[in-house]
């Protein structure tokens, strides 16, 4: 009984800190949010609501678990357990001018590292 306890304990720590991180960083974001929209509405001489940039979080919030679980299934899919420029690529797939953006930029990357290389 006490390992079938200590388990527990252990499994109700992970979560508390999961949903500290979780808080965390979703905080973060808010800032970050406000900040850009603080920005826009000064460049603009508009105005917005504390409730507009919270509803702007959340759905930032939403599409970036999305993006994390389908990255996560297309790593899995291909039987590995590191999420790689493939996947993002993938994801992008639908977006033919992001796609393009990051294929330009991870060909860059390839191509540097390979000079890098050829040069030792």
């Amino acid at each position: 009984m006490a390992d079938n306890s200590e388990e527990e304990v252990r499994e109700v720590r992970v979560h508390s800190e999961n949903v500290s991180l979780g808080n965390q960083l979703k905080a973060a974001l808010w800032f970050a949010v406000g900040k850009m929209v603080d920005e826009e509405t000064l460049r603009r001489n508009r105005n917005v609501t504390p409730q507009f940039i919270g509803a702007l979080t959340e759905m930032v919030w939403a599409q970036i678990e999305n993006v994390a679980l389908d990255l996560e299934n297309f790593s899995r899919h291909a039987g590995r357990t590191t999420i790689n420029t493939d996947d993002v690529l993938l994801l992008a797939r639908r977006n033919q001018d992001l796609h393009a953006i990051i294929k330009d930029f991870v060909d860059k990357q390839k191509a540097s590292k390979a000079k890098g290389k050829s040069k030792r």
